[in-house]
């Protein structure tokens, strides 16, 4: 018998955490986040990560789990997540999974296999020695062409995973993003899925609003604590919230630019994930407004009730 999981995605700002809360209280569940950035220990502001105020007793899984220095995979991600879920369902309570990282979320709950496409151990070599040659620059310029999509996912300076990207592409003829297109999608467990949208200038507001706030909070500090503990060229730096704010301890731009950016990157971030999960999934999607929030919050607890008799 398939595993009852709730999953609650959409744009980031848009009241996610709050609901996971509401639901996870209404129907003893428990929260993993499916935030591929909130993994990393001290990496609080700027992923927007909940507080332990906010958790109100609510267990909390896949946070800190990782030094800012160390890479984390969606295969990684799948293991954890996965593992959770037994754990949660173990326990009699219901797991909830609450985040934007789309590709993550997919892969953990439709058990993607990431070990199908077998390695060409004489094309990983060959790429590096390229890179020991000419730098790893090139090959993720090559990569941009080839795969813009995934190459936008990737650190630059990840050198592993940029030669993994290569390599499948040389291997099969399909891009990273074509092969997890081509993923099956049957899910082992019972998903119920839950989208909340805005009005996109409230969401863009909101956005806007949040980084200020997250300013106020320390995020600069925050960042730059991380930058100088030597996690500069570390995939955690290349997150929104952190990679932008490079140039201003490089000396390169001011602190007003980056934080523009900033507010640009989120938004476009944000656009990309609600077009990204209205695309992929089957989800229950509820627009909210931060007047009416509440109310669309117990209708959203009601509706889930049906929902799970469902499963």
């Amino acid at each position: 018998m398939k595993k009852t999981v709730i999953a609650i995605v959409g744009p980031t700002a848009v009241g996610k955490t709050k609901l996971s809360i509401e639901i996870a209280k209404r129907y003893n569940g428990e929260v993993i986040s499916g935030d591929s950035m909130q993994v990393y220990k001290g990496m609080d502001i700027g992923t927007a990560k909940i507080t332990n105020s906010e958790m109100q007793g609510i267990p909390h899984y896949m946070l800190d789990i990782k030094e800012p220095n160390e890479n984390f995979s969606a295969a990684d991600f799948q293991y954890y997540v996965q593992n959770y879920i037994d754990k949660i369902t173990g326990s009699g309570k219901i797991p909830i999974i609450v985040g934007g990282s789309g590709l993550y979320i997919q892969a953990a709950l439709y058990n993607y296999n990431f070990s199908e496409t077998k390695r060409d151990d004489s094309i990983t070599n060959r790429l590096e020695k390229e890179i020991e040659k000419i730098g790893i620059t090139p090959l993720y310029q090559r990569l941009k062409k080839v795969d813009p999509e995934q190459a936008e996912k990737i650190h630059p300076n990840n050198y592993r995973r940029v030669i993994r990207a290569l390599e499948i592409y040389e291997t099969t003829g399909l891009t990273m993003t074509d092969y997890q297109q081509k993923q099956n999608l049957e899910s082992p467990y019972n998903i119920v899925f839950i989208g909340l949208e805005m009005d996109r200038e409230l969401l863009y507001n909101r956005i806007n609003q949040r980084i200020e706030k997250m300013m106020e909070d320390g995020l600069l500090n925050e960042v730059q604590r991380i930058y100088e503990q030597g996690s500069k060229d570390s995939q955690s730096m290349s997150a929104i919230g952190y990679k932008e704010f490079i140039p201003y301890f490089r000396g390169e731009q001011n602190l007003e630019h980056c934080v523009n950016l900033l507010k640009r990157n989120s938004r476009r971030y944000a656009k990309r994930q609600y077009t990204w999960f209205r695309n992929r999934m089957d989800i229950n999607w509820y627009t909210v407004t931060p007047e009416l929030i509440k109310e669309k919050f117990r209708i959203i607890l009601a509706d889930l009730a049906g929902f799970l008799e469902s499963k």
